[in-house]
């Protein structure tokens, strides 16, 4: 892996280290061939071998449904390739850090820009959520102009992306850098950010090894449906958890886990 072309290039390890939450995964899955290649089905999120999604209220961790390739599997299942797909989730508080500011850049991130598209990747872009909420999208200017304009359902929700191809020979026609900005056209004060539909909280109680508990709160304020959840704990190694003391609750009532 190059870091002097592509999205690579914001891979800058003391701003990734630097941010509120990080999360590298390895994805290696079968996947049947089918007509002598792969066939994908319609999509209902942007796609894209080399990408990156960013939204315009990074300070808020959400557990949005992020682009994802989803194959079909053929039922005779003649020949088998292997799929491997790597993914790196980084959270910016930027609403903290810029004093209340909703303001964000590529630079003011990662302290870097993008130059050019991988030369081995067929396809190389950047998603920005533009999504309005309660009308906020009339007070968002994003720079530069994208190259395209997504649309999708997330999670029974529409979303607007606006796209950035870096392998469109205009992006890169008036800058030799690519810096996408997202600003607000007026003074915004220092309100806290909407809240998710699906947004967790997570809190420690008690002391010691006899009483200390780690809780993790998941809330869904969707009004009528309800969401998949899967759940990763990161734990520091010097504590010990008991499997058997794990307990949840959900609308008052304990669920014995099986």
């Amino acid at each position: 892996l190059s870091l002097q072309a592509g999205l690579a290039v914001l891979l800058k390890a003391e701003r990734l280290f630097h941010s509120s939450y990080h999360s590298q995964a390895v994805h290696i899955r079968p996947i049947c061939r089918v007509s002598g290649g792969l066939r994908a089905p319609s999509f209902t999120t942007p796609k894209g071998k080399s990408k990156a999604l960013l939204g315009h209220c990074m300070a808020t961790p959400s557990f949005a449904q992020l682009p994802s390739v989803s194959l079909v599997q053929d039922a005779s299942c003649l020949a088998v390739s292997w799929e491997l797909r790597q993914t790196l989730t980084v959270v910016f508080d930027s609403f903290s850090s810029g004093q209340g500011k909703k303001d964000w850049s590529l630079f003011k991130m990662f302290s870097r820009t993008l130059t050019d598209a991988c030369p081995l990747a067929s396809e190389s872009k950047v998603y920005v959520d533009i999504s309005p909420k309660n009308k906020e999208n009339e007070l968002l200017e994003v720079t530069p102009t994208p190259t395209s304009v997504h649309e999708a359902v997330v999670q029974g929700e529409k979303k607007t992306y606006a796209v950035y191809d870096l392998l469109s020979p205009s992006l890169f026609n008036t800058s030799r850098s690519l810096n996408v900005q997202l600003k607000w056209k007026r003074p915004e004060d220092s309100s806290e950010l909407p809240i998710p539909v699906l947004h967790a909280h997570r809190y420690v109680s008690g002391y010691g090894l006899q009483t200390g508990e780690i809780s993790t709160l998941i809330s869904n304020t969707h009004p009528y449906r309800a969401f998949p959840v899967l759940l990763l704990e990161t734990v520091p190694w010097y504590l010990r958890l008991y499997v058997h003391t794990l307990t949840i609750t959900t609308k008052g009532k304990e669920n014995k886990p099986s």
